[in-house]
């Protein structure tokens, strides 16, 4: 299963990236998570899905941070009280608990959930930059209905060593997994996710029935989602930032501006040509509206704009750009940017010369 990881590390890679390096915010622009949040919000107009995803990994975050500090404090507070230490169950379940580099995140994140399943009591541990919500999200609670939802594109680990410490219970842990239940996947919920019926019966039936909150619950659902936005979503934004540097409004306004372009170019050629305007160097103007006709038409046909390319930087919203820092991905737009401009030099050169050395013939 695709997993969100705590900590960032941006690879040197000959390729381009993977969703799952995407998600876990080891790619740089312009394809970080940052531009496919972009992406999935103005053009594939899902992302709920995504959202849903981040939400997920931000809780399986939550509940790391709730067992590493529990164990950490369980350690600290009575090294050497064994009579006063916690229960068997659970005092087994905090070593095995141990962040082990050897050891694979999947049995990790089993481990954990395993923990939280067998966790009653209500410890609180601190955390920094994490602010418990008041109340439930469940519909007819007592909390806020629509509490300000944390940033997508930060975890606990990345924020200030200065910001203030909150506490963060079991019942935060609690509220986290009903807030996804509620806001994607009941009928009718504010941001519902389309999912198997099965898939949606089990979470339902794990949260409020058997009353689970650890991260396995969401397991299914988290998979179905990263698969459909693997299949469905990511090759397109692959071919629309890897592969070209404009978004749909620019490139829109690029075919406006070039069919405009070109309907000026033949209109002033036909009428050098049937006025039979002297001397004939005159039609070497026409460069200039097939110059810019021809570009722009390129630059729609490719969608890459090459003085962009040139310049390193890529558009992720109209007329908003950013540096293109992924060196694979710089390469690709450099070498497609070359190819662009040897067609629109080839293009115009071949009209300027037809409509130069075309006969005159005054009407």
């Amino acid at each position: 299963m695709a997993r969100n990881t705590d900590s960032v590390e941006i690879i040197e890679r000959d390729r381009l990236p993977t969703l799952f390096e995407v998600l876990s915010r080891r790619t740089r622009p312009p394809v970080d998570l940052f531009s496919f949040y972009i992406y999935m919000r103005d053009q594939q107009h899902s992302v709920d899905y995504l959202d849903f995803w981040l939400d997920v990994s931000q809780h399986m975050s939550l509940c790391r941070h709730y067992v590493r500090e529990l164990r950490r404090s369980v350690l600290v507070s009575t090294p050497d009280l064994p009579h006063k230490t916690p229960s068997k169950r659970s005092s087994q379940a905090l070593d095995h608990l141990g962040v082990s580099e050897d050891e694979s995140e999947k049995n990790d994140d089993q481990r954990l959930s395993a923990f939280l399943r067998n966790d009653n009591t209500t410890h609180a541990v601190t955390i920094p930059g994490y602010a418990p919500q008041a109340g439930s999200s469940r519909p007819g609670g007592g909390g806020d209905m629509n509490p300000a939802r944390p940033s997508y594109f930060s975890t606990p680990e990345q924020t200030s060593s200065g910001s203030p410490q909150h506490t963060v219970a079991r019942a935060d842990i609690r509220a986290s997994a009903e807030k996804i239940l509620y806001t994607y996947l009941l009928r009718g919920a504010e941001r519902e996710i389309v999912l198997p019926e099965q898939i949606l019966a089990l979470i339902s039936h794990y949260v409020e029935v058997d009353g689970r909150d650890d991260p396995e619950v969401f397991d299914e659902a988290k998979d179905y989602v990263f698969q459909a936005m693997e299949r469905d979503a990511f090759p397109g934004f692959l071919r629309s930032k890897a592969f070209g540097n404009i978004v749909p409004p620019s490139s829109l306004v690029r075919l406006i501006v070039g069919l405009l372009g070109m309907f000026g170019a033949f209109w002033a050629g036909f009428c050098l040509i049937f006025l039979d305007i002297k001397p004939k160097a005159t039609r070497l103007w026409l460069i200039l509206p097939f110059t810019i006709g021809i570009y722009c038409l390129a630059a729609h046909q490719y969608n890459l704009d090459p003085v962009l390319a040139f310049a390193g930087y890529s558009e992720y919203t109209f007329m908003t750009f950013m540096k293109v820092q992924e060196t694979y991905v710089r390469r690709i737009i450099m070498q497609r940017a070359i190819w662009v401009v040897l067609v629109i030099i080839w293009l115009d050169a071949a009209l300027v010369l037809l409509y130069t050395f075309v006969p005159g013939r005054r009407l």
